[in-house]
C-alpha cells in the first residue's frame, strides 16, 4: 500500500486570450474610506510614577539619539588624501571597501536565500516498511495435559493473541550497511599501511577522519498522530467487549525533535483474548506539518493534485491565474474566473484575499492509511514460522539540510560577531575623520604657504562675514569689504563680470520694467 507524494509541479495549462473587461465602472464615482469609529474600550490612566518613568525613558532615547548622530558614519578617505601621503596607501584602502561592498552583498543574498529555503520547508519522501504479525498463546489445540475423567474439559486459561505492528525507515538501515563497508574499509586500509612511514606532526588516518555524530533516528510515532486497530467483527462476539483499540500520540512542545518516552518506540504490541481468527484494519493518522489535505474533485482538476497544503493551494491557484492571464488590468486584486475557477468559487469575479477563505469547502481531512490484517491463531498457520504482512508506505522528512540552515540563521554568534563587526565600523569612521581633519589642516597651512599675506586677508574677511551672519549684522551686499583689489578690477576676469552677476542684473531689470 503506498502513499502517493505531494507534486511539487503543477501541470501546464493553454494561454487564453485575454478579455479586455474590468468589474467596475472607471468612469463611475469611487468609494472613499468610510469613518473612523473610536473605540469604545476606555484608556488606562497612569499614575504620577508611570507618568515619570516614560518621561525619563523619552529624554534618554533623545540622549542615545544625539550620541548617535554625534557618530561619523562616512568610511571613504576624502579626495586629494592620495596626493599628499606617500606610497599607495588610498588606492589599496579603496580596493579593500570594494571588496568589502562585493562581500557584503554576497552574504547578505546568501543569508537571504537560506532565510527563503527555511521558509519554504521542502519536504521529501522516503520509503516506511511496517511489519504486521501476531502469536497466539493458551489456545485449545496448545493444550497438552486434559483430565479424561473430569467433567469440565477446559484449561482454566483463556486463550489470547498478541499483535506486533513494527516500522523502520529502509534508508536507515541502508545507511547502516554503508556505514559498516566505511568503517571496515577503513580498518582494513589502516592494517595495510602499517610498515608505511611515519610522517611528523602526521595524525593517524583513523584518527584524523572527521565522523559526524548520528542524526536521531525518527521512529513509527513521529509520523503517525494515532495507531488504531478496528475489529470485523460485533462487540457482542468479542470475548473482551471491545472493536477497536487506538493509541494516541501525547501531546509535546512543537518544535522539539524528540518525542516524549512514551512516545519513542518502534514496536507496539497489543494483546486480546480470543482462540477464532478475526479480520482487523489498521488504521494510520499521519501527523505532518503543515498538514495535507484533500482536494475536491474541482479544485485537484485545477491544480493537478489530489493533496496539497493550504499554502499550496493558494500558491498553485496564483499560479494557474498568472499562466492563464486571469488577473485584472486596471484592479490588478481581482481575478476573472474561467469554466474551472468558476466551478470552484461559483462567481465570476473574485478578489485574492477572498481566495483562502472561498477554499475552505473544498478542502478536508486526509483520510487515515488503512491496512488490512487477518489474526490468525489457528494451528495450521502457527505450524510452521509464520511470515509476517508488510506494507511500504511514503513518509515526508524533514530536508536534512534545514536543520543547519536553521542554525545558520539563528546561530548565538551571530548577534556577537554583528556587534564587533559594528564596533570596527564605528572606529573606521573615526579614524577617516581624523584623517579628512589632517587633510583641511593640511590644506590650510599649504595655502597659507604660498601666499601668507593674501591669505590671513582672506581668511580674516570670512571669518568676519561670518561673525555678522551670526550676529545678524550682515548688510545686503554680504558684509564684504567692498574697498579690496578684486572689487575694483573690471572686465570679464573680475567679479561683475561672472555669471552670477550677469544673472542678478538681468533679475532686477526684468523687476524693474514690470
Amino acid at each position: 500500500m503506498m502513499n502517493t507524494p505531494m507534486q511539487p509541479q503543477y501541470r501546464g495549462h493553454a494561454q487564453q486570450t485575454p478579455v479586455q473587461r474590468s468589474p467596475h465602472n472607471p468612469t463611475g464615482p469611487r468609494r472613499g474610506p468610510g469613518p473612523m469609529i473610536s473605540s469604545s474600550h476606555p484608556q488606562p490612566t497612569l499614575t504620577a510614577a508611570q507618568m515619570q518613568a516614560q518621561q525619563a525613558a523619552a529624554v534618554q532615547e533623545r540622549e542615545l539619539a544625539k550620541r548617535r548622530s554625534r557618530k561619523p558614519t562616512d568610511k571613504n578617505i576624502p579626495d586629494g588624501v592620495e596626493d599628499v601621503i606617500v606610497g599607495d596607501g588610498v588606492k589599496r584602502y579603496r580596493e579593500l571597501r570594494d571588496m568589502e561592498r562585493k562581500l557584503d552583498a554576497a552574504m547578505m543574498r546568501k543569508r537571504l536565500d537560506i532565510q527563503d529555503s527555511v521558509n519554504r520547508n521542502v519536504k521529501r519522501y522516503k520509503t516506511m516498511r511496517i511489519w504486521i504479525s501476531n502469536t497466539a498463546e493458551n489456545q485449545p489445540w496448545q493444550a497438552n495435559s486434559l483430565d479424561e475423567n473430569a467433567f469440565d474439559f477446559s484449561t482454566g486459561i483463556e486463550a489470547t493473541y498478541k499483535v506486533r505492528i513494527e516500522g523502520r525507515l529502509l534508508d536507515d538501515e541502508d545507511d547502516k550497511e554503508l556505514s559498516d563497508a566505511g568503517d571496515s574499509e577503513d580498518e582494513n586500509a589502516a592494517e595495510k599501511d602499517d610498515d608505511a612511514m611515519d610522517e611528523d606532526n602526521v595524525a593517524p588516518k583513523s584518527k584524523a577522519k572527521a565522523r559526524t555524530p548520528p542524526q536521531p533516528r525518527k521512529k513509527l510515532p513521529h509520523f503517525f498522530k494515532s495507531i488504531a486497530a478496528e475489529f470485523d467483527r460485533s462487540k457482542t462476539l468479542q470475548p473482551d467487549a471491545t472493536t477497536q483499540i487506538e493509541w494516541k500520540k501525547p501531546p509535546h512542545q512543537a518544535g522539539t525533535p524528540s518525542l516524549p518516552l512514551a512516545a519513542d518506540f518502534d514496536c507496539l504490541e497489543f494483546e486480546r483474548k480470543g482462540d477464532e481468527n478475526i479480520n482487523c484494519t489498521i488504521n494510520l493518522v499521519r501527523d505532518e506539518n503543515p498538514d495535507r489535505l484533500r482536494l475536491s474533485k474541482e479544485l485537484a482538476e485545477v491544480l493537478d493534485t489530489d493533496e496539497e497544503t493550504r499554502a499550496g493551494v493558494v500558491m498553485g491557484i496564483w499560479e494557474y491565474v498568472k499562466t492563464m492571464g486571469l488577473q485584472e488590468d486596471e484592479e490588478k486584486r481581482g481575478v476573472r474566473c474561467d469554466e474551472r475557477l468558476r466551478a470552484i468559487f461559483k462567481q465570476d469575479t473574485v478578489y485574492f484575499p477572498q481566495i483562502p477563505e472561498l477554499i475552505l469547502p473544498h478542502l478536508s481531512p486526509l483520510p487515515p492509511l488503512q491496512l488490512p490484517y487477518t489474526i490468525r491463531v489457528d494451528p495450521t498457520y502457527h505450524s510452521s514460522l509464520p511470515e509476517p504482512t508488510i506494507y511500504d508506505i511514503r513518509v515526508p522528512l524533514d530536508d536534512p539540510l534545514r536543520t543547519q540552515m536553521a542554525t545558520v540563521i539563528s546561530s548565538p554568534t551571530y548577534p556577537t560577531t554583528l556587534r564587533t563587526l559594528t564596533a570596527l565600523d564605528e572606529q573606521l569612521a573615526t579614524l577617516v575623520q581624523a584623517i579628512a581633519h589632517s587633510k583641511a589642516k593640511h590644506g590650510f597651512f599649504s595655502a597659507m604657504g604660498r601666499d601668507p599675506a593674501g591669505f590671513v586677508r582672506r581668511w580674516t574677511s570670512s571669518q568676519k562675514r561670518d561673525l555678522e551672519v551670526i550676529l545678524g549684522e550682515a548688510g545686503r551686499g554680504g558684509g564684504e569689504d567692498g574697498a579690496g583689489e578684486e572689487w575694483r578690477r573690471g572686465g570679464r576676469e573680475g567679479v561683475w563680470g561672472s555669471e552670477g552677476v550677469r544673472e542678478s542684473v538681468g533679475l532686477w531689470l526684468a523687476k524693474a520694467g514690470r
